[in-house]
């Protein structure tokens, strides 16, 4: 049966506006995007059945445009409405960081950060710059490298954070293998940024590590 037919409080739609979003599944979620099923299949079933296809919502959600485009039920539309969505969320999670108040909340930084690393099938180094508040001045990403490292260069970070007018920074990579312990490679860069850094008296507060699902500090292990 067609959504249009259900019983008006159970239409994903209806059901967001008068219950609030979290009383969706994925599913009921996803199918507000796909706004339409196909053959045989409503929006809601269909969006299950992309779900189960590519093992949940966040990795079906990590996967690059060109794979959604092969999804069946997606058109073009719909690829440009997810990816807004996302972006957007990630956007949210920025402006929580730059209100003006010092930078005080761990667990914002770690999702904001997350929600920008995870999921790359290559590595990427980025740096949070801030000022002698610690207040956000602005996130980058400056490096991208392969599925098992990242060419980091430390002038281009100390260039940037000059140009940025930044007083610190807090680095941030991810590992594409989703283990976010730590490599010697890592220490070693995490040194070399201190020192390169510290000649133009910008401070490291610290150096995240982005897994799958997981978060390394190595502020929290004593690592700076």
């Amino acid at each position: 049966m067609s959504i249009r037919h259900w019983p008006a409080a159970e239409r994903p739609r209806e059901k967001l506006l008068q219950r609030g979003a979290e009383s969706l599944s994925d599913a009921e979620l996803l199918a507000i995007f796909l706004r339409t099923g196909t053959a045989g299949r409503n929006a809601i079933e269909l969006g299950r059945d992309l779900l189960e296809q590519h093992g949940g919502l966040r990795a079906w959600l990590d996967l690059p445009p060109a794979r959604l485009k092969a999804c069946r039920g997606l058109g073009p539309a719909t690829i440009a409405l997810l990816m807004a969505a996302l972006e957007l969320g990630r956007r949210y999670l920025l402006a929580d960081l730059q209100r003006g108040d010092a930078l005080a909340n761990p667990d914002s930084t770690r999702r904001f950060l997350q929600s920008r690393l995870r999921g790359y099938p290559h590595e990427v180094f980025a740096c949070l710059f801030l000022d002698n508040r610690h207040r956000v001045i602005e996130y980058e990403a400056l490096f991208r490298g392969t599925i098992d490292g990242a060419s980091v260069h430390p002038r281009e970070v100390v260039k940037t954070a000059l140009a940025h007018n930044a007083a610190a920074v807090i680095l941030a990579h991810n590992h594409p293998s989703g283990v976010a312990e730590p490599s010697q490679a890592d220490l070693h860069l995490t040194r070399r940024l201190r020192e390169a850094l510290g000649l133009v008296d910008i401070r490291v507060l610290d150096h995240l590590v982005i897994g799958d699902g997981e978060v390394v500090s190595f502020a929290e292990r004593g690592l700076l």
